[in-house]
């Protein structure tokens, strides 16, 4: 019987899920989808490696269907499922590891209890990474689980490129740069090498851009420093997040519009990005087909913020040899791959038009300085690698 690794991505209304064969070479995939929906009207969908359905349900609307009826639920579907295989792992995307976890680790009750105190750090991802292992937990305590951080590549980052100019007595209780979206990077860093040896070895930086947006500078494979700060709502204007704010807006916010903690957490997180500047969607695909001028202020602004901070980054990385697109906007959106390439012709960058329209996967001209490449993350195959590497050969039958 053939071992199987599953991997889930658990957030605050949806639990995406991926089975790879933990003995094939690379870890091929299996089946992946998602029960989503939670708490509203949850929808549940299964599909083969080849994206055709195995299987779907709708749940009636209003019913009480949370986090712990869903993974019941993927509980009961896997052991229908399974083709043969036994479960040997089941591994976490998990958002925060703070400054003590700098790669993936198997769970215990100690370190989800350390994981715990790390939620006012990510107060809208990390509570809802940790209670499928808790439920888990309960349904299996056999099973081996493991956590790996979005923020755990970055620790690599010089402390300089970490600090905050803020009194001791404030960065000492963990206030600093994290950066986040580490496992998309880490798995670039690692087929990278397949591709171009040169950016491998030299000064690189991934634009990983999706409903959250963030740039990661890398030098020989490696992070020097990321947009994204203390929380994953810095750098980058994204789907519904603002990205970097002066913090004196938050003061006013706060004096002038007597909003509190929670209302300002909710407009910067949920209420502001390419949702708010549009006040349409958060879907670039939306808003590149709108012709609504505020759309395209919305896009104009996403554009500009990327072309700004492509600069810091090559500047941190001493100048750039490549350029990575990757996510579902960075994959998919040749219009703003176009705009930003132009606004990095000062960098070295030439795009090769009809390469970029093709999506790759080199979409530079041959006598461009920068190499540019559209390159697919996997970050599922990422967290199923490095939950392979923790088993080793623990584990139990499913």
């Amino acid at each position: 019987m053939a071992d199987l690794v599953l991997v889930l991505n658990a957030g605050s209304s949806s639990i995406k899920f991926s089975a790879f064969d933990a003995a094939g070479p690379d870890n091929p995939l299996l089946l992946r989808g998602q029960v989503e929906g939670l708490y509203t009207k949850p929808r549940f969908r299964a599909v083969d490696a080849q994206g055709e359905e195995i299987e779907s349900m709708t749940w009636e609307e209003g019913e009480d269907f949370g986090h712990a009826q869903a993974i019941g639920w993927l509980v009961q579907f896997f052991r229908a499922h399974r083709g043969g295989h036994q479960l040997v792992a089941v591994g976490h995307r998990v958002v925060h590891g703070g400054m003590a976890y700098t790669q993936a680790v198997r769970i215990d009750a100690r370190v989800l209890a350390e994981l715990g105190t790390l939620c006012p750090l990510a107060p809208l991802h990390q509570p809802h990474n940790l209670r499928p292992i808790e439920l888990v937990a309960q349904m299996r305590p056999d099973l081996l689980q493991v956590a790996c951080f979005d923020t755990a590549f970055h620790r690599a980052q010089p402390e300089l490129a970490q600090a905050f100019a803020l009194p001791p007595e404030i960065t000492g209780r963990g206030v600093r740069r994290y950066g986040f979206h580490g496992l998309s990077y880490e798995y670039i860093a690692s087929v990278l090498p397949q591709m171009d040896a040169r950016a491998a070895a030299g000064r690189t930086v991934v634009a990983h851009l999706g409903n959250g947006s963030s740039l990661c500078a890398m030098v020989a494979g490696r992070s020097v420093a990321s947009t994204m700060g203390f929380t994953a709502v810095d750098g980058l204007p994204m789907g519904t997040r603002s990205g970097n704010l002066d913090p004196g807006v938050i003061l006013y916010l706060m004096d002038e519009l007597q909003m509190d903690a929670r209302a300002i957490e909710d407009l910067i997180y949920k209420k502001s990005g390419l949702l708010g500047v549009s006040g349409i969607s958060s879907d670039m695909r939306a808003l590149l087909a709108s012709d609504h001028e505020r759309a395209r202020l919305a896009v104009d602004l996403y554009v500009y913020r990327l072309g700004r901070e492509l600069g810091s980054l090559a500047a941190a990385a001493g100048g750039l040899d490549a350029l990575v697109f990757t996510a579902g906007i960075g994959e998919h959106a040749a219009p703003i791959r176009e705009r930003v390439c132009r606004d990095a012709a000062w960098l070295g960058v030439q795009l090769d038009a009809q390469a970029n329209e093709a999506e790759g996967p080199r979409i530079s001209r041959a006598d461009s300085q920068v190499a540019v490449w559209v390159i697919p993350t996997n970050e599922e195959l990422m967290i199923a690698r490095h939950t392979l590497q923790v088993a080793g050969t623990q584990g139990g039958p499913s």
